[in-house]
């Protein structure tokens, strides 16, 4: 992988990261219920996607 293609990815994790705690915030701030736990779930899996993209950028 070249650096442009790292610089990328890390841009795409470090997005998923931001997403997710915006996500997390609003979810755990302004919502309740069903829609609170599904906001919370979303926020994960971008957490997590952000943390594999984050890994693949430094390989």
């Amino acid at each position: 992988m070249d650096a442009m293609t790292k610089m990328w990815v890390s841009f795409i994790g470090i997005g998923l990261m931001a997403l997710a705690a915006f996500l997390i915030t609003f979810a755990r701030v302004k919502t309740k219920g069903v829609t609170k736990a599904l906001l919370s779930i979303a926020a994960f899996i971008f957490l997590v996607f952000g943390f594999i993209y984050g890994f693949f950028s430094i390989l």
